[in-house]
């Protein structure tokens, strides 16, 4: 969620993945939420809300964006007892989409280790000259 602050603009973890662009498909949530589309198709939108700590109309806004932009489809279950129940399916875009996106993320969590381990290597020469 990106919202303006006293400071300028402020942006959640996973906008801070992609430069601050505030694109909503290319986040961390999105990605787990492909991620367990892909382990369980048969997942339910309220067990995506759980797993991924988001609301319920989150999940909702953000496969709907999946699939518009083609990542995955969605199918009603023909002999489901309850005729809400879908199935999410990976398309062949969305397997190309979910690499794509892992890279990046794997890119942007290597950048960040590596800007905590200079932070706290300067934590540790302040506190040794502290101590003197």
């Amino acid at each position: 969620m990106t919202r303006k602050g006293r400071f300028g603009i402020i942006c959640s973890k996973d906008e801070q993945m992609n430069d601050n662009r505030p694109d909503h498909l290319e986040t961390e949530k999105a990605l787990y939420i492909v991620k367990d589309i892909e382990r369980n198709p048969k997942v339910t939108q309220r067990e995506l809300a759980n797993k991924a700590n988001v609301s319920l109309g989150k999940v909702n806004f953000l496969i709907n964006a999946l699939m518009d932009k083609g990542v995955i489809k969605v199918k009603n279950f023909k002999n489901s007892k309850n005729k809400l129940a879908y199935m999410y399916l990976l398309t062949p875009e969305g397997m190309k989409w979910k690499a794509d996106l892992t890279y990046k993320f794997f890119q942007w969590k290597v950048q960040e280790y590596e800007k905590l381990k200079k932070e706290i290597e300067l934590f540790k020469k302040e506190m040794s000259s502290a101590s003197r």
